[in-house]
Order: C-alpha cells, then sequence, then structure tokens
C-alpha cells in the first residue's frame, strides 16, 4: 500500500510546473537577513521574487495564508548515501576515484519522498568510506518523480569521497574480504600509515599526469602534432581536484588524522573542501579554521566505534565559534527526515542562536557546496526551495507542511494524506474482487475427494 502511494504521488508530481504563489503572514526565518514576523515571500518562474512585508499578491498567482505557521529554506544535506542504486563502494582497490555516483542514482529510492517530507531539498550524495580515495560524488535536488537526469544540481560543483581511519583500512570490520584477520583477500593499506600513502602516491602520480597533459597542450598551441597521452579516468579526478575544479570531502573522525590530511595538502598543494563527520575537530579547529576547510558533523553521535570515543556534542558549536563553517549531516536515510531537530541541539549544547544553528542544515552546507548563490537561505533572487512548518521548525513538535523545489510543490501533507485514503479505497475493491473470484473459483470446482482411490491402490 505505502509503495501505491508513492507512486500515485510521483505521477501528479511529475505532471506539475513551477508555480506563481504568494505565501502571507508567515514568520519567514531568512536565515541570511534575521526574522520578519507576519512576512511574506513571492515566487515567480521558480525563484524567490520578493521578500518582506505587504507584497502585492499577484493576479495570476495562488495566495497560501501562512498565519501561524514557519517558513524556512530548504533543508540541506552535507552527507548522504540516499538514492544510491546498490553498494557505496567499490572496495575492491585502494583508489576508486573512476566510479562515479552519478551513475548509479536510483529516482525510486522511497527515501527521497520520506526526505521531502522532512524538510530537505538538496543532498550531498556520497561515495562509501571503503576507500582512501573514494567515488565521486553529486548534488541532487529531491525531485520526487523526475528521472535520474532530472535531479540532478545543475552547475553544483562536483566532489569526490576520500576517507581516514579504520574504514579504509578495512579494519574492525571482521565480513570484509579484504583486509583484517577474518580477510578472504588482502588490499593495501591494512593501517593509518597506508591510507596516508596511498593518498601521497596517487596525488603525485596525478600530478605527472597533469604536466604530461600541459606539455601535449603546449605542443599543440606551438602548431605541433604530438600523440597525446593516454588517458587515466583514475587519475583524472585528482587532477581535477588540484585544479580546484572537484571538492574533496574527507570522512575523518581523529584529530591526528585531520592534521595528517591537512599536512599533506600543504605538501602536495590541493585543497580540502570539507572534513566529513570529523567528530574531533573540535581539538584541532584552529588548524581547520586557518585553512578554510569546512566541518560537516554529526550532532551527538559517538561511541559506536573505538574511535569516535572522544566526540562530544559540543563538537559543532566550537567549530562554529572558531570560525569554521559548519554543517550537520545525516549519513543515514532516517537521520536525513528530521535534520532541523538535529540543529535545534546546538543551541542546548553550545548554546548556538537561533539563526546560527538553522544556518546548520541550510546556509552553512551551501556554502561548503558552493551552491550558496543558488539556495539555502530566503533571499531576492535565489531558487525557490522552501518549507512550510506548521510549528517552529527547531522545535520536535514541527512538522512540514508543504515542500517546494524551485517554485514546484514536491511535498503535501494534505495530498499524501488524500492519496492514502484513495489508495485504501483501490485496496478494498481490489480486495472484495479477489475475494469473490476465490468464492467463485470454489463452486466450480469438481466435487469428490481429489485423490480418488484407484482399485488395489494404496494410498
Amino acid at each position: 500500500m505505502r509503495i501505491a502511494i508513492f507512486f500515485l504521488i510521483t505521477f501528479a508530481i511529475a505532471r506539475a510546473r513551477a508555480e506563481t504563489f504568494l505565501i502571507k503572514n508567515a514568520t519567514v526565518m531568512t536565515v541570511s537577513k534575521g526574522k520578519i514576523e507576519n512576512g511574506s515571500v513571492l515566487v515567480e518562474n521558480g525563484k524567490i521574487a520578493a521578500v518582506g512585508h505587504d507584497i502585492t499578491a499577484p493576479a495570476h498567482g495562488t495566495v497560501i495564508d501562512a498565519t501561524g505557521m514557519f517558513l524556512t529554506p530548504g533543508l540541506i544535506d552535507c552527507h548522504s548515501h540516499t538514492a544510491i542504486e546498490g553498494n557505496v563502494n567499490e572496495g575492491s582497490v585502494s583508489d576508486a576515484a573512476m566510479v562515479n555516483v552519478k551513475d548509479v542514482i536510483n529516482p525510486y529510492d522511497v527515501n527521497i519522498y520520506r526526505a521531502l517530507a522532512g524538510g530537505l531539498t538538496v543532498s550531498n550524495v556520497l561515495h562509501g568510506s571503503a576507500n582512501a580515495i573514494g567515488g565521486q560524488t553529486v548534488v541532487i535536488k529531491l525531485r520526487w518523480g523526475k528521472d535520474a537526469e532530472g535531479m540532478l544540481f545543475a552547475g553544483a560543483v562536483p566532489g569526490i569521497k576520500f576517507a581516514l581511519g579504520e574504514n579504509p583500512k578495512r579494519q574492525g570490520y571482521p565480513r570484509t574480504i579484504f583486509s583484517g584477520p577474518n580477510a578472504r583477500e588482502r588490499r593495501y593499506p591494512g593501517t593509518r600509515l597506508g591510507v596516508e600513502d596511498v593518498i601521497r602516491e596517487d596525488f603525485t602520480k596525478a600530478k605527472i599526469y597533469q604536466q604530461e597533459w600541459a606539455e601535449y597542450n603546449a605542443r599543440i598551441a606551438r602548431g605541433e602534432n604530438p600523440i597525446p597521452p593516454r588517458r587515466d579516468l583514475q587519475l583524472e579526478p585528482l587532477v581535477e581536484v588540484l585544479e580546484g575544479k572537484r571538492y574533496l570531502h574527507c570522512h575523518s573522525y581523529r584529530s591526528d588524522e585531520l592534521l595528517m590530511l591537512m599536512k599533506l595538502s600543504d605538501e602536495i598543494g590541493f585543497k580540502i573542501r570539507t572534513f566529513q563527520h570529523a567528530l574531533e575537530a573540535y581539538k584541532v579547529a584552529k588548524e581547520i579554521a586557518a585553512r578554510h576547510i569546512g566541518v560537516s558533523t554529526f550532532s551527538d553521535w559517538w561511541s559506536y566505534k573505538i574511535e569516535v570515543v572522544d566526540a562530544i556534542p559540543y563538537n559543532a558549536a566550537i567549530c562554529v565559534r572558531k570560525g569554521i563553517v559548519t554543517s550537520l549531516n545525516s549519513d543515514s536515510d532516517e537521520l536525513q527526515r528530521h535534520l532541523n531537530y538535529e540543529a535545534a541541539k546546538t543551541m542546548r549544547y553550545g548554546g548556538l542562536t537561533e539563526e546560527e544553528a538553522l544556518s546548520l542544515v541550510t546556509l552553512s552546507p551551501a556554502k561548503q557546496l558552493g551552491i550558496d548563490k543558488r539556495v539555502g537561505s530566503i533571499d531576492v533572487g535565489k531558487d525557490a526551495d522552501l518549507v512550510l512548518w506548521n510549528k517552529y521548525p527547531l522545535s520536535n513538535y514541527s512538522k512540514a507542511m508543504q515542500v517546494w523545489i524551485d517554485g514546484t510543490k514536491y511535498f503535501d501533507v494534505a495530498d499524501d494524506l488524500k492519496a492514502r485514503a484513495d489508495v485504501a479505497a483501490k485496496k478494498k475493491v481490489l480486495l472484495e474482487k479477489e475475494k469473490a473470484r476465490q468464492e467463485s473459483d470454489k463452486k466450480k470446482a469438481p466435487s469428490g475427494p481429489k485423490n480418488p482411490k484407484a482399485p488395489g491402490e494404496v494410498l
């Protein structure tokens, strides 16, 4: 029945278009310019056209009276594995830079719809953390009902996933086939030292590869006709990192490893965009801030494995106070459904203001992903990615009532409830037909024993 509901709503959304509408009398939490009581937001052609008071209602649009409700930007998750078809790890190699999450986005994953119901509109979908250098990442908008191409965030800078610690060295995972005491196959690296070595070695190869192509292009410019270097799909993403064309997001926990990668980046000359999870970032926040690296962390996860025993719920607040662009991420199809609650925890653990807390799941992750000119706050000219809440969004009593992406409504509580009723009615009709069919079959069945005993046969 649930699947039927999802497809029923999907069909309706797939036909939807960006509309012109005015949301009025809401408490507008812009994130960038404070809070507007009894405010209004006008949306036209998928963009925010006006924000403030006394905005004239469009003659050709819809007016939504949001009295007593709250309007925020759509929530943004800087670390997600939602909508990935199959396993998130290409764990057979230490460097999986040649694989791309974009190629396996599954637009039918019901977790997309469930995330929308929690106010989430943008996700940074990452490869897993089994590799020191993982696969390429992609930013998507949760346009439920669109195909995979239709979910891509056009213009977003592509990324790549790196990982430090237990996961890439594959220790502590007895079921792994690559390393550890119960391994069926050996795969380098098996230590934290080896993880560093993989990253250094492959960036060294990438710099050589980059130079080969630079020399080739220089010869072409001089009018020569040289043989081009052999393309290497494993090294090309690393060259893009070196040239600032691809963001490096690194799964990490321990402060010593954060320092290791920062020193390695200084040595080689690549830029780290974000440390993901980084539960010990508070120990080295000064060093992270000095390099303008973002931190995307959990609100209060700790002790789920040995390398996170020093995690504290004040990590996000400390990072914010040290001047780091900080966000909260989900890493979970469940947690992505209530990132607003996660943000609220930082007001209790660290004393962040309302706007700072909300920024952790809106504007700050947008900055980390390089999409803050498009999304993350309620400002004129930005994409109309909006969430209307029935109550204060930093309360666990709040609920997303309507969610828009690019001015198109992709979730509505009223539509969802109506769809459930419609599906229940159709299900009832089908069950009654099936019951009637079974009764008809019984009447048509021949009477007598099904296996009559033949003369002289022993049953």
